[in-house]
């Protein structure tokens, strides 16, 4: 596909909240439209200080910026900074193509986009997070009201919007924070790249359980550390492992409570990690408990290595696990049902071993990355 030969862009800026992500998530989608011919500028805040992933990008023919961006919060002002940033930077870019993913890329970049008239004007909508989950009291339902309203700006100005599961896909269309005229295209997450991550071998017993997620309470990180210590009460040879990093959201589990976890001894905390292969290497079953996701990238790249996976009936969640198949399938926030899935994988250990195959292949049918990255760009007209 080459879109120099096509009424689709021919330059392009992606607008992260994150410059890691950059790799880690869109990585595979930049280099497919940069293999298309497309060129690509990538912005997000205080990008050119990682030096590695800009190194990354650059190798690829990628253009990286700056952009002022707050990746939480609701100060007024900072946001009208936000807008600001990102429309000089589209002006002095030029590109006929925004791509933003997460809400404030999402929201302010294609408000930015309309300004400067720039005619393709792309959402991908990866999770709703903590305006859309928990229990909207207090501050959450203020961040709510506000969160759906902006969200109702932006993708009124939106060309085309990418979801990643149906649920998020209804949800949005059911609140009216999109227009009927506004299309939108459903894939399959963000895919994986199956050659980055290959099916490994299952390590030796006793079973060694595994969570990677920011540490946030939406996660279901309490309920896994809750899980941990009613399993070790009965079998206190079976590990828990929790990789992660905490974060400036609101809903974000503290240092003082990942200490008392350590202390308790339930719980080995590895922190956060650049590359997360090796923990999923060294586990015997992958854990998202969480209350709601895009599509769980963690989730893919333990299915792509043969994992068995358990992970809520929740959007987002609920489209990696076939219950029985590759996994099982507990209720949102259920710690009962959470410990009954894991016992029942400790003792019937032949299900570990079956259901890590099945995610493989699901991975291989379903998540290749290729095949994500060609349903992309061809809703994209490149």
């Amino acid at each position: 596909m080459n879109s120099q030969n096509s009424n689709g862009p021919s330059r392009i800026l992606v607008l992260a909240g994150l410059g890691r992500s950059l790799i880690n998530f869109r990585g595979p989608l930049i280099k497919a439209l940069c293999e298309a011919g497309v060129d690509v500028h990538a912005a997000a805040p205080e990008l050119t200080s990682n030096p590695d992933v800009v190194k990354k990008l650059t190798e690829w023919g990628v253009t990286c910026q700056n952009v002022s961006l707050q990746r939480a919060g609701i100060n007024p002002l900072y946001d009208l900074r936000s807008l600001l940033s990102v429309y000089c930077l589209i002006r002095s870019i030029n590109p006929d193509a925004v791509l933003g993913y997460t809400i404030k890329p999402v929201i302010y970049g294609t408000l930015a986009a309309w300004l400067a008239r720039v005619p393709h004007r792309f959402v991908l909508i990866t999770g709703l997070g903590y305006a859309f989950t928990g229990e909207a009291t207090g501050k959450r339902k203020l961040v709510q009201k506000i969160a759906r309203s902006l969200y109702s700006l932006g993708l009124a100005r939106a060309k085309r919007v990418f979801f990643q599961n149906p649920d998020d896909e209804a949800l949005f269309r059911h609140l009216g924070l999109m227009p009927e005229n506004v299309p939108s295209t459903l894939v399959n997450g963000s895919g994986i790249d199956l050659s980055q991550f290959k099916k490994t071998p299952l390590p030796n017993e006793p079973l060694v359980f595994l969570l990677i997620a920011r540490l946030l309470g939406d996660k279901g990180i309490r309920e896994y550390v809750a899980a941990a210590k009613q399993v070790r009460d009965q079998y206190p040879d079976v590990a828990f492992r929790l990789v992660g990093d905490v974060d400036d959201n609101p809903d974000s589990v503290d240092t003082y409570e990942i200490a008392q976890w350590q202390r308790d001894g339930n719980i080995e905390y590895l922190g956060r990690l650049e590359d997360v292969r090796s923990a999923i290497a060294n586990c015997s079953v992958y854990v998202l408990p969480s209350y709601r996701e895009g599509t769980p990238r963690t989730v893919l790249e333990a299915m792509a290595m043969g994992r068995a996976i358990i992970t809520t009936d929740a959007p987002g969640c609920r489209e990696t696990v076939v219950n029985g198949d590759n996994g099982f399938l507990v209720p949102v926030k259920s710690v009962k049902e959470l410990v009954a899935a894991m016992k029942r994988l400790i003792e019937e250990p032949a299900l570990v071993t079956r259901m890590g195959e099945r995610s493989r292949q699901i991975a291989e049918e379903k998540y290749d990355v290729h095949k994500v990255n060609r349903v992309m760009l061809g809703a994209m007209g490149v």
